[in-house]
């Protein structure tokens, strides 16, 4: 049995967590910035890396508490995020690991969200690869073909915002609350979300058959929605469940050509954004048989394996770590990945 302490810092919630084998989750601490960040209706980065720096120690130690009995390695995200707050997890993983003389690898965060679903509790058994992911966050929106936890081939991504971007958004400019996705997640199921069509962009035509956009779609939600008004007096709960709607039918569109294309069925989703009810409800209505159209297994993660977690940072770094990887304490944190920005056609 082998555990992997891991740390997640790539935004604003500052994790650990400790897993066995790459599966059993053993602890998992989350510290939340959300009220901290609440008055600004986003994420301030400076603000984000001091709270790491002050939070980090005690985050660490509570999660090797709960587990018990030390640890055998340490993983850590080191890209893609914001580079104060990656930074943070970087230094504390690197310093943590050389004082006890412990392996040490240094991951993806977006690779980690993919791996969240193989965490157990998960309810099933782990995907067989390949499969396809879609990985939506506050800063992608990725659909990918997974061939291995460490290989993953683009195959679309956005063109200008990412999904949990235009929630975000869309919420702060009428007050939804903060953040986004939820507070607009929560209010639409009281709305009527055909009282708005908003329009869906046509990226295919273009050759970008698998590519999103979400830039028009917050345009039209915030500053033209009565072009595409229907129902009479619509409220709050109405914008918000039918801006839900389109946001979901873009990434299911891009996401089921790439299904038809590559004739895979397995479908595995990651990221804060596959919290949302909706594209959790839309998704699962395609793996029940009988619907008159294709069948896909589709797995997410247990919500609390969705948003940033120390957990699926352990859990891909035990794969790493076992196969023998080891990262050099050189190593340093990046803002971006050149592989998950759009691919020139």
């Amino acid at each position: 049995m082998v555990k992997i302490l891991g740390i997640e810092t790539s935004c604003d919630e500052c994790a650990a967590a400790v897993v066995e084998d790459g599966r059993q989750v053993l602890s998992n601490v989350v510290a939340t910035q959300i009220p901290i960040h609440a008055p600004y209706n986003g994420v301030v980065p400076e603000i984000a890396s001091r709270m790491h720096t002050e939070w980090i120690g005690p985050v660490v130690q509570e999660a090797l508490e709960k587990a018990g009995d030390g640890v055998d390695g340490v993983a850590v995200s080191s890209r893609p995020g914001l580079l104060g707050s990656l930074l943070v997890g970087l230094s504390f993983a690197k310093a943590f690991a050389w004082a006890r003389g412990l392996p040490f690898i240094a991951v993806d965060h977006m690779l980690a969200h993919l791996y969240a679903s193989r965490l157990s509790p998960a309810g099933e058994d782990p995907p067989a690869y390949p499969f396809l992911g879609l990985l939506v966050s506050g800063g992608h929106s990725i659909i990918c073909r997974v061939d291995n936890f460490d290989c993953i081939t683009v195959m679309g991504t956005t063109v200008d915002d990412a999904a949990g971007e235009a929630f975000d958004k869309v919420s702060k400019y009428f007050g939804f609350g903060y953040p986004g996705g939820t507070a607009i997640d929560k209010l639409a199921r009281t709305g009527d979300s055909g009282a708005f069509r908003f329009p869906i962009p046509s990226l295919h035509k273009s050759g970008r058959r698998y590519d999103v956009s979400y830039s028009g779609l917050k345009n039209a939600v915030i500053n033209q929605r009565e072009q595409f008004r229907v129902k009479a007096n619509p409220g709050d709960a109405d914008i918000a469940a039918s801006f839900q709607k389109t946001a979901v039918e873009i990434l299911l569109r891009s996401l089921f050509r790439a299904a038809e294309d590559t004739g895979l069925t397995t479908i595995v989703a990651g990221g804060g954004v596959a919290a949302n009810s909706l594209l959790r409800s839309r998704l699962a209505e395609r793996a029940a048989p009988g619907k008159g159209f294709q069948q896909f297994r589709c797995i997410f993660p247990p919500p609390e394996f969705c948003g940033d977690n120390g957990a699926m940072v352990a859990g891909l770094g035990y794969r790493f770590l076992e196969r023998g990887d080891r990262s050099p304490l050189n190593v340093t944190a990046s803002a971006r990945v050149q592989g998950f920005r759009h691919l020139p056609r």
